[in-house]
C-alpha cells in the first residue's frame, strides 16, 4: 500500500482485498470496498464527490485519509498526422513519466511506463540516458491506463508495456496493475491484447513462463551478433544472444504462445542483408512474430536506415513462416519516442 505525503493512503493500484482491509480499518462495511473498486476502475471517477452511492460522511472521511490520484496529467501532445496522443504525467515526488495512446481504425493501443528512467542503458534510447530513479507503484501504472481510458474516443483495446523502464524489473507492481485492469468488473481488457516487453532478462522470462500469465511476451533483440548487441545493450554481456534465444524457445514451447521479437533498425549498425539472414536463422524454429522498427531518431549518433535498406532487410525476412512486419513509429511530430518528452521537459536533450 503506497502512502502518499505520509498522511494519505493512495487507493489507486489497490486490489479488492486490499480495499476491503482499508475500509474495515475505517470502520466501514466490506461492501464499501466493492463500491470504491467500481468507481475507480470501471466508472473512472476522479473525485470522491462523484461516488454518489457513498454516504457524505464516508466521502468526507475519504477526502481526509485517502488520495485518489496517483499521477497528475501535466501535458498532452496531439499529433497532427496520425491521431497519436502523448501524455506527460507528474508524480507525487515531482518525477515525470510518459504514456502514448495510438489510434488505428477501431483499435486504441496504449503504451505505458513502469519505471522512472531505466537502468538497462540501451544506447539508442532516450530513457536509458536518464538512468533509473525508481520503480512505479502499481497505482502509478494503473492510473496511466485510467487517464488514457478517459481521454480516448473509443475503449482501450490493447496495452503495450514498452514505455519508460524495464517492465520485468518492476514485475510485482506491473502484474498487480494488469490484474486490476483485466478484471471483468473494471476495464475488462483482454490478457491476450496486452504485451509485456523485456530487454532480455532471462530469469524474469523464466518467471513469467512459470507464472503462466496469458499476457504476450515481447523481446527487444536489436542485433544478430553479440559484439553489436553488447554495444547497443550492455546487458548482453550477462545474457548473450544464444542464451536469450534458448529462453525464448523454452517459453514458446512451454506456454504455446507466440513470442514477439522487436528489432530496431539502425543505419549502418544492424540493417544489412547479412544481419537479416542471421536474424532469420536466430528465430527459425521459434513460434514468433518479428517487428522491424525503423529508428525514430532521438539521439544524434543514430540514424534511421534509408528506405532501400529497410526494404532489402524486409525482403530477406519474408521467407519466414511467421509474421514479419515493418512497424513505423507514430507521433514523430510530438516527441513520441520513449523518454523523449520527459528528457525534453527536464532539459536533458
Amino acid at each position: 500500500m503506497y502512502i502518499c505525503d505520509m498522511l494519505k493512503t493512495q487507493l489507486k493500484g489497490l486490489s479488492l482485498p486490499e480495499l476491503e482491509a482499508f475500509v474495515t480499518e475505517l470502520g466501514e462495511k466490506r461492501f464499501r470496498a466493492n463500491q470504491l473498486y467500481l468507481w475507480m476502475y470501471n466508472r473512472l471517477a476522479t473525485t470522491f464527490d462523484e461516488m454518489t452511492d457513498l454516504s457524505a460522511k464516508f466521502r468526507q472521511q475519504l477526502q481526509q485519509q485517502a488520495d485518489l490520484s496517483a499521477v497528475t496529467l501535466e501535458t498532452v501532445q496531439k499529433s497532427g498526422s496520425d491521431d497519436t496522443q502523448k501524455f506527460l504525467f507528474k508524480l507525487h515526488d515531482d518525477a515525470r513519466i510518459e504514456s502514448v495512446l495510438m489510434a488505428e481504425g477501431d483499435r486504441r493501443t496504449l503504451c505505458i511506463s513502469t519505471q522512472v528512467g531505466c537502468p538497462i542503458d540501451c544506447k539508442f534510447c532516450a530513457t536509458g540516458a536518464m538512468g533509473l530513479k525508481r520503480n512505479l507503484t502499481s497505482g502509478e501504472i494503473v492510473d496511466q491506463i485510467l487517464h488514457a481510458a478517459r481521454a480516448s474516443d473509443k475503449p482501450l483495446s490493447n496495452i503495450v508495456v514498452m514505455g519508460m523502464g524495464e517492465p520485468m524489473l518492476n514485475y510485482d507492481n506491473l502484474m498487480q496493475a494488469l490484474a486490476i485492469v483485466t478484471d471483468e468488473d473494471t476495464l475488462n481488457l483482454s490478457r491476450r491484447h496486452i504485451v509485456v516487453s523485456t530487454s532480455g532478462l532471462i530469469p524474469a522470462i523464466q518467471r513469467f513462463q512459470e507464472d503462466g500469465h496469458k499476457y504476450r511476451l515481447a523481446i527487444s533483440l536489436n542485433a544478430t551478433t553479440d559484439e553489436v548487441r553488447t554495444q547497443l545493450m550492455p546487458l548482453n554481456k550477462k545474457w548473450p544472444i544464444r542464451m536469450l534465444m534458448q529462453a525464448a524457445r523454452d517459453y514458446a514451447n512451454a506456454s504455446r504462445e507466440i513470442v514477439t521479437f522487436e528489432y530496431v533498425l539502425l543505419a549502418g549498425i544492424n540493417d544489412s542483408v547479412e544481419d537479416a539472414r542471421r536474424l532469420r536463422q536466430l528465430v527459425n524454429g521459434i513460434r514468433c512474430k518479428v517487428n522491424l522498427i525503423p529508428y525514430n531518431a532521438t539521439l544524434r549518433h543514430f540514424r534511421r536506415p534509408e528506405q532501400a535498406a529497410i526494404d532489402a532487410f524486409y525482403s530477406e525476412m519474408r521467407s519466414l513462416p511467421w509474421p514479419v512486419t515493418v512497424r513505423w513509429s507514430k507521433g514523430v511530430d510530438i516527441d513520441a519516442a520513449c523518454g523523449q518528452l520527459v528528457t525534453k521537459a527536464e532539459g536533458a536533450i
